[in-house]
């Protein structure tokens, strides 16, 4: 009887803390949302983004969105960013395309308490809690030191950007520091793509019709290499002209597998959505508990810049790099 009566009161103790714990709040809100917004997002590097910001969000158990316009506007990527600031979301990750102007609108949302963590390229001088990205100087150096070897360093390069774009003007600027122990390299022609392999491809063909001199082609957006492959398909010129090119999306390593290409520096846009969303949700709760919250606090809890790293995928890794990403996107 007495032992009876012990696992009775057992099993009341099990239930009870069972039906405690039933009714605790869940860490994570049925209504918490995060924000993903960059420009141009149907472009295949931010698709891998939004893959990773959706990911990150389903293994938390949040709510994720993913807005901006489908081709290059930071105007336009700027009134997206508002229109989030005003559904007060539990945080944003923007990649602002005009650093600038997102400033004032950045330390808007930070005054109002939605975390802003820039990912990609930053607008270091507004609020934003932290940057996660590709050091895009140390990119700039590696995309400078691979067009170099291959141009035997010296000729005339054409180098594709975007222009007004932080990240993308700091790669030029670690290809330039590269370039000054080439004093056999000069930048003939600086192409502003828009972010448009179409508009890339247009005026490199301009070029070539004109007969100008081109060395090499060093692309320091993804979608200049896309650009470049074709033109030089087209003119009957692959692999008489190296070219460098940016990012991972398909059509570059298509190019690369083709030789109309001669290799990509590949970034992390997965990696980058998805660490930038945790970080976020660490603000959200203020689980960093350095300060009591990271709305007063004096300083960030969070690291101020994460860097993401990049990769040199060219014809003698292309396969494998393939197959590591088939098998990332095979069913589990």
């Amino acid at each position: 009887m007495k032992q009876h009566y012990q696992i009775l009161i057992s099993l009341g103790t099990l239930l009870l803390a069972g039906f405690s714990a039933s009714c605790q709040k869940p860490f994570h809100e049925e209504t918490e949302r995060y924000i993903l917004i960059a420009s141009n997002i149907n472009l295949e590097y931010w698709q891998e983004a939004g893959a990773g910001f959706n990911d990150a969000a389903r293994g938390l158990g949040v709510k994720a969105d993913f807005q901006g316009p489908n081709y290059h506007s930071p105007e336009e990527e700027l009134k997206v960013f508002k229109e989030a600031v005003a559904q007060h979301p539990a945080g944003i990750l923007v990649a602002p395309a005009g650093p600038d102007l997102f400033n004032s609108a950045i330390n808007a949302a930070i005054a109002a308490g939605i975390p802003v963590v820039a990912m990609d390229t930053d607008a270091p001088d507004s609020k934003r809690i932290l940057y996660i990205g590709t050091d895009n100087r140390q990119a700039g150096m590696e995309s400078g030191r691979q067009i170099a070897e291959l141009m035997n360093g010296k000729g005339q390069l054409v180098v594709i950007t975007v222009s007004g774009q932080l990240n993308v003007e700091e790669r030029l600027r670690g290809a330039e520091e590269v370039f000054a122990k080439y004093p056999g390299i000069k930048i003939a022609h600086t192409l502003d793509d828009q972010g448009d392999p179409v508009r890339a491809n247009e005026m490199l063909a301009d070029l070539i019709t004109k007969r100008e001199t081109v060395d090499g082609i060093l692309c320091l957006e993804a979608s200049g290499g896309p650009g470049a492959g074709e033109v030089l398909f087209r003119f009957d010129l692959y692999g008489k002209i190296p070219v460098v090119a940016m990012d991972t999306n398909p059509e570059t390593l298509d190019f690369i597998q083709r030789k109309m290409i001669s290799l990509t520096i590949g970034q992390k846009p997965y990696t980058m959505a998805f660490y930038g969303l945790r970080f976020l949700d660490d603000l959200h709760h203020n689980v960093v508990h350095e300060f009591k919250d990271w709305r007063t606090a004096p300083a960030s809890p969070l690291p101020a810049r994460v860097d993401t790293g990049t990769d040199v995928i060219n014809a003698g890794n292309l396969a494998a790099f393939r197959a590591a990403i088939r098998n990332q996107q095979a069913p589990q």
